[in-house]
């Protein structure tokens, strides 16, 4: 049975994931604040480093798979919280397991980033020099001082950050034989999504985010996504993205794929 690791595993997509991925045979690992086989905070870097060491020691320092679902929404604050967990708690247990999983058999990976990581490029991103750096506090203090508008620029700013990573390492982890993609949810009824419609700052945008296919997804609609990705039937599947929104980003971006 493979044995893989999936944050933000107590609710949400997280939630849907590791039970489509239990269903599929795989021994899961559970990681998130509370109900969870490991409990951690992956805001900071010491909680990052706890979470990173008590997987390594479940799982003998050997993985055949990783999710990383923990993340946070716009609504959240401080907006530095949002960059913290969604990019630097991502990228960070990426790196520091990669080892892990060149031990394992099959071995995959799929990171959760967003719709909203298009809506945001690369070269107009005002975090992309900072979290390339790996400069927390550069970034921290860049989404602090945007106002009002921290919340947006840290979610989709982190979004975006994050699936560049993926994409700057599909060579190396390429070479190091483990597959790594990305799925790019749009709205989805999770306790994230209700917690932002119930924001008066972004309730309203939230409400009015629909997409061709009128309606919001279940999380079990992106975990049939993960759970393909992480299995021989996408063995040839690496370092691409995966928008699972029900066809938004064809409708805002219909030239740029």
């Amino acid at each position: 049975m493979p044995l893989t690791l999936v944050t933000g595993s107590a609710s949400g997509i997280g939630a849907a994931t590791a039970e489509a991925l239990k269903a599929a045979g795989h021994t899961i690992i559970g990681v998130d604040l509370r109900n969870a086989d490991i409990t951690g905070d992956l805001s900071t870097a010491a909680g990052r480093q706890a979470v990173i060491a008590q997987a390594l020691a479940r799982s003998g320092g050997t993985l055949d798979g990783l999710v990383l679902c923990a993340g946070l929404g716009a609504q959240v604050q401080p907006a530095s919280l949002i960059t913290s967990v969604n990019y630097f708690g991502a990228v960070e247990l990426l790196d520091a397991l990669l080892p892990a999983l060149q031990k394992g058999t099959n071995p995959s990976a799929v990171v959760i980033s967003s719709v909203a990581s298009a809506m945001l490029p690369w070269d107009k991103n005002p975090l992309a020099a900072a979290c390339e750096a790996g400069d927390e506090a550069s970034v921290s203090a860049i989404v602090m001082g945007a106002g009002a508008q921290g919340g947006n620029l840290a979610y989709a700013g982190s979004k975006n950050a994050l699936t560049v990573a993926v994409r700057k390492r599909a060579a190396a982890w390429g070479q190091a034989g483990v597959r790594l993609n990305t799925l790019a949810p749009g709205a989805t009824e999770t306790p994230l999504l209700q917690a932002g419609l119930q924001d008066p700052r972004y309730g309203e945008a939230i409400k009015n985010f629909v997409a061709p296919i009128a309606r919001r997804a279940e999380p079990r609609e992106m975990a049939s996504v993960v759970t393909f990705l992480m299995s021989d039937a996408a063995s040839f599947v690496h370092g691409a993205q995966f928008y699972v929104d029900g066809g938004i980003d064809a409708v805002t971006r219909p030239t740029q794929f």
